[in-house]
């Protein structure tokens, strides 16, 4: 594919759901592969009228949409393939009403195969424990305030935690609060001992050096945004992560409105996708439906 996919390159190389169904077959088994049933390693040939191909040595049927987001799914493969296509292009998301006037599906349809799309965006996420120098964030997102009070404690507020790999991916996860055990907790389980660690002030984040991080903190209060630490060596900030957040939130208010906290890692797991891959641009449509 080239670096910029458009839309009219999007519908030459999908022109149609057989088109589609093909490159579900190409990417989950080959064109041609060991046969599970017969074990010859032969072609498969299309079934006429339906989502299925046949060995061409014992005729055992195959369905390559078998345990996918396609699955029992009556709309087309090509609307599915533009969805997957916006969600991939696009850089603040794609809501259901957009999806509902692009594909020209109900708005319940348009929904749920928004929610499929970002469950397999987390699959292609994966994980990798990361290391180096890694800034971590806390934000409240969503919901509506009851009060004046802003930031910290806010009321009606789903809690989300960002950790950055200076010059890498980023990872992200709800938390119930931001106590020390719950921090500390999450940063094990996703950030080497031994790595840089840059935070804010918040108190919680004061144990990280017992646990073998070198730990380097800017004070927001003091207007002290990033300082080259001697200590570890580096400048300390939280600026990309906070820029992740500042990006996430404007996002969701613009497009999205509103995202309950059920659904809410959802949305996360769609943000970091696309941020992780951002560079790649239209690589991103490949990698999610190679995840399939």
């Amino acid at each position: 594919m080239s670096e910029k996919m458009t839309v009219r390159q999007f519908f030459a190389a999908y022109p149609s759901d057989d088109a589609c169904l093909d490159h579900v077959l190409a990417v989950r088994f080959g064109q041609r592969h060991v046969c599970r049933d017969c074990g010859v390693d032969a072609t498969f040939h299309r079934i006429t009228g339906r989502r299925a191909f046949a060995c061409s040595a014992c005729g055992a049927h195959l369905y390559p949409c078998a345990g996918t987001i396609f699955q029992d799914s009556r709309t087309s493969l090509q609307s599915w393939f533009y969805a997957v296509y916006l969600f991939a292009v696009t850089r603040h998301g794609v809501s259901g009403k957009e999806l509902e006037r692009s594909l020209g599906v109900t708005y319940k349809t348009a929904w749920r195969m928004g929610q499929q799309i970002r469950l397999l965006m987390s699959k292609a996420n994966g994980f990798e424990i990361m290391q180096g120098h890694v800034e971590l964030d806390e934000a409240y997102v969503g919901g509506k305030r009851s009060g004046g009070k802003r930031g910290r404690g806010a009321p009606g507020k789903t809690i989300v935690f960002g950790m950055k790999e200076r010059g890498g991916r980023i990872a992200t996860a709800i938390i119930p609060d931001i106590k020390k055990q719950t921090l500390r907790s999450v940063t094990l389980q996703n950030v080497a001992p031994g790595s840089v660690v840059s935070t804010d002030e918040l108190m919680s984040y004061g144990l990280l050096n017992g646990d073998g991080y070198k730990h380097g903190q800017v004070k927001h209060g003091e207007k002290d945004y990033a300082h080259y630490d001697y200590r570890i060596g580096d400048v300390v900030h939280v600026n990309n992560v906070e820029s992740f957040w500042r990006l996430f939130k404007k996002s969701v208010a613009s497009t999205h409105i509103h995202v309950s906290s059920k659904y809410m890692q959802r949305y996360l797991d769609e943000f970091t996708f696309r941020s992780n891959r951002r560079a790649m641009k239209n690589a991103m449509f490949d990698l999610l439906i190679a995840a399939l």
